[in-house]
């Protein structure tokens, strides 16, 4: 069985990390999870579980506005060719997350460190990001800092890029 939220949230306190979690009703697409603005401040995030023809797997988190280019983002995270969504066995079985609940947090489920996790620049210049923790009933918020913690914890060193193709240089 995988990590249940309960066991996400006992992590995160073993590591000293305190965040707030805001729990609504499941919602699958960033058009849905915008509903919930007025609830929970900060940065929200778009994440794509990419692959490459290796089976390399990146987990790709932006702000939820953020525009990233699939035809050119493999040249700036390593991949070995263009990428292409991974599919959601794939992502259950590296991440233990179904579409709709794809988050950060999924790296507390990755041990092998078979997924890279690569996130925008931009978003961790918020005082706040917010993702799903393992399921999309909930949004938890936690401090940039304290997720470059978790996600080093969990053994993944992230890239952090300027992946966001709608901001002016």
């Amino acid at each position: 069985m995988g990590t249940t939220f309960d066991d996400l949230m006992e992590y995160l306190a073993r590591l000293g990390i305190a965040v707030s979690t805001v729990r609504h009703p499941a919602v699958f697409t960033v058009a849905e999870a915008q509903d919930l603005r007025g609830q929970v401040a900060g940065a929200h995030t778009k994440n794509l579980f990419l692959k490459d023809k290796k089976d390399n797997f990146f987990l790709v988190t932006v702000d939820e506005d953020a525009e990233v280019d699939l035809k050119t983002i493999h040249g700036k995270i390593g991949a070995s060719s263009r990428v292409s969504f991974g599919k959601p066995e794939k992502l259950l079985e590296l991440l233990g997350l179904t579409p709709g609940a794809v988050s950060v947090f999924g790296a507390i489920n990755d041990p092998l460190l078979r997924v890279k996790v690569v996130l925008d620049e931009s978003l961790m210049t918020h005082d706040v990001v917010n993702g799903h923790p393992l399921t999309n009933e909930a949004t938890t918020s936690i401090r940039p800092v304290d997720l470059l913690t978790f996600l080093r914890a969990t053994g993944h060193e992230p890239l952090i890029l300027k992946l966001d193709g709608s901001t002016p240089n």
